[in-house]
C-alpha cells in the first residue's frame, strides 16, 4: 500500500472519531439541557404557574434525546396541557401530544391509559375502546384489559315505535310498523316504506317483498327492481316476471333465496336462476350451507343441493332466520333428544333443546330444565344456569333470569343487567330488545361511528 493510500485510512479514521466525538458530546449537552429544562420547569408547575412551565417542557420534548427524561418531559407537559386544556389551542396540543406517543412501537401501557382515559372522561367512549384494543394488542396489559372489558358493554338506547323487530342482518333490521313491513338499518331509521306484507332479509343489494300477492325484488331503499311473478304489462315498463308460480319466499342470504313454486321449495341464486332439485322445506343458508327437508326428514344441503348431512333427522335446529349451519356445527334432534354434529360426525352426548351456533364458538344448550352453553367439541364452558338463552355473537349472548332477559360476555360474567321481556342477538353493535314501553333497540359504544352519545 503506497503512503497516499495510508494517508487516506488514517485521516478516514480521525475523521469518524471527531465525528463520534461529537456526537456524543452533542448528545450529553442535549441531555443536560433537557434535564435543566425540566427542572426549571418543575419549579413554576410547583406554584401552579402552568402557562409559564409548557414553552419550557415544549422546548424540552423538542430536543428528543431518547432518554428516559425524554418521557419524563412529555408525561410533565401532559400534565400541564390537561391543566391549560380549557383555554385555547391546549386541547389540540394535549390530543397531538398524545397522538406522537401512541404511534411509537415502544409505547408503554401507561400512554395507552392515559389516552384512553382522556377520551372516556370527553364521553368520546368509541375512541378510548379502539385505543384500548390497540394497547392491549401491543403490550397484553392486564390493566388495559380490564378498562376496556368495564367499558365495552356501554350501550345507548335507541327508541322506536316498531311494533316487531326481527334480529339484525347484513346491517339491517325487518321491522313491522302498523301492521306492514319494512327494513330500518341498524340504528333504527327506516330505510324502507312500510308497504309490505313481507319482506326478506337483505342480502346483496336487494330483498325480496310481497303486496298482497305480488312478488318483487326491491333495492335498500324499496324501489322495486325485478318482479318474481304476476302478470306483467308487456307494453308497460315493469320487468317480465321471472317465475310466475311463485307463492312465497323464504330468508335471503349467502347469495342463496328460497321460492315456494307449485308448492315446493327450491333455492335460488341472488339473480333467481332456479335449480332443479327442489324440497319440501329449507332453512337460509348459512356458511354455503342450508337445512332441507326430503320425504318428512332432514338434513344439510350444501352450495350445489347435495346432501351434507342426509335426511334422515326429526329437525334441524335453526334460528330465526331459519339458519342452522354455523362453526361446521349443526344441532338435530330425533324424538326428544337432541344431538350435535361436527364436520360430519356427531359427538357423544345429547341434549334436550338447543340454539344454533352463531358468530362465536359458544352455542346455548339446555339440560334438566336449564341453559348453559357448549363449545363445538361439546364441552360445557358456561354452567346450565339460565330460564332460557340465544347462543353468542359479537361476544355477546341472551339470558333470561327470573323472567327477565339480559346479556353476558363470553366469560359467563352478566354485563346488562336481565332487564327486557325480550332480548335478540347482537349484530353490527345493535341488537332489539322488547320493554314495557315498546321495542327498543340497544346499540353498543363501541360500534358508534360518530361517539359523544351518552
Amino acid at each position: 500500500m503506497n503512503f497516499s493510500k495510508r494517508m487516506i485510512i488514517i485521516l478516514a479514521g480521525v475523521l469518524l472519531l471527531v465525528i463520534s466525538w461529537i456526537v456524543a458530546v452533542t448528545a450529553k449537552t442535549d441531555v443536560h439541557r433537557q434535564e435543566a429544562l425540566l427542572k426549571e420547569a418543575r419549579e413554576f408547575i410547583a406554584d401552579n404557574s402552568f402557562i409559564r412551565a409548557y414553552p419550557i417542557l415544549e422546548e424540552a420534548v423538542e430536543l428528543n434525546t431518547k432518554h428516559q427524561l425524554q418521557l419524563d418531559a412529555e408525561n410533565e407537559l401532559k400534565k400541564v396541557y390537561l391543566e391549560l386544556i380549557d383555554q385555547p389551542g391546549f386541547r389540540r396540543k394535549y390530543i397531538d401530544l398524545l397522538e406522537n406517543q401512541l404511534r411509537r412501537d415502544n409505547a408503554t401501557q401507561d400512554v395507552f391509559l392515559d389516552a384512553a382515559v382522556y377520551y372516556i372522561e370527553v364521553r368520546r367512549l368509541p375512541e378510548a375502546l379502539a385505543i384500548l384494543r390497540d394497547g392491549i394488542e401491543r403490550t397484553d396489559s392486564e390493566l388495559l384489559i380490564e378498562l376496556y372489558e368495564a367499558g365495552r358493554y356501554v350501550y345507548r338506547v335507541i327508541l322506536t315505535d316498531y311494533e316487531y323487530i326481527v334480529a339484525g342482518y347484513n346491517n339491517t333490521y325487518q321491522v313491522m310498523y302498523e301492521g306492514l313491513w319494512g327494513l330500518a338499518r341498524s340504528d333504527g331509521s327506516a330505510l324502507t316504506p312500510f308497504e309490505f306484507d313481507k319482506i326478506s332479509t337483505f342480502s346483496g343489494d336487494r330483498a325480496i317483498a310481497m303486496i298482497k300477492n305480488e312478488i318483487f325484488a326491491v333495492d335498500y331503499y324499496g324501489n322495486r327492481i325485478l318482479l318474481l311473478n304476476g302478470e306483467a304489462d308487456v307494453n308497460s315498463r315493469r320487468t317480465p316476471e321471472l317465475h310466475s308460480n311463485v307463492t312465497d319466499f323464504g330468508s335471503f342470504g349467502n347469495n342463496r333465496v328460497t321460492l315456494k313454486i307449485n308448492g315446493r321449495w327450491h333455492r335460488g341464486t341472488g339473480d333467481f336462476e332456479i335449480g332443479i332439485s327442489n324440497f319440501e322445506m329449507i332453512g337460509m343458508h348459512s356458511s354455503g350451507n342450508a337445512a332441507a327437508q326430503q320425504n318428512g326428514k332432514w338434513g344439510v344441503i350444501d352450495g350445489a343441493a347435495e346432501w351434507l348431512i342426509q335426511p334422515i333427522y326429526d329437525e334441524i335446529l335453526m334460528d330465526e332466520f331459519g339458519r342452522a349451519y354455523m362453526q361446521d356445527a349443526v344441532f338435530v334432534r330425533n324424538g326428544r333428544s337432541v344431538s350435535l354434529i361436527v364436520d360430519g360426525e356427531m359427538l357423544s352426548g345429547t341434549y334436550e333443546d338447543a340454539k344454533p351456533f352463531g358468530e362465536e364458538n359458544y352455542a346455548a344448550v339446555k339440560n334438566n330444565g336449564l341453559w348453559g352453553y357448549i363449545d363445538t367439541s361439546g364441552t360445557v364452558v358456561i354452567p346450565y344456569q339460565f330460564e332460557d338463552a340465544l347462543s353468542f355473537g359479537q361476544h355477546l349472548a341472551a339470558i333470561k333470569v327470573e323472567d327477565y332477559w339480559g346479556y353476558i360476555s363470553l366469560s359467563g360474567e352478566v354485563v346488562i343487567e336481565p332487564q327486557f321481556l325480550i332480548a335478540k342477538s347482537f349484530s353490527k353493535g345493535s341488537a332489539p330488545v322488547q320493554t314495557e314501553s315498546g321495542w327498543q333497540i340497544i346499540a353498543l359504544m363501541e360500534y358508534l361511528e360518530d361517539g359523544g352519545l351518552f
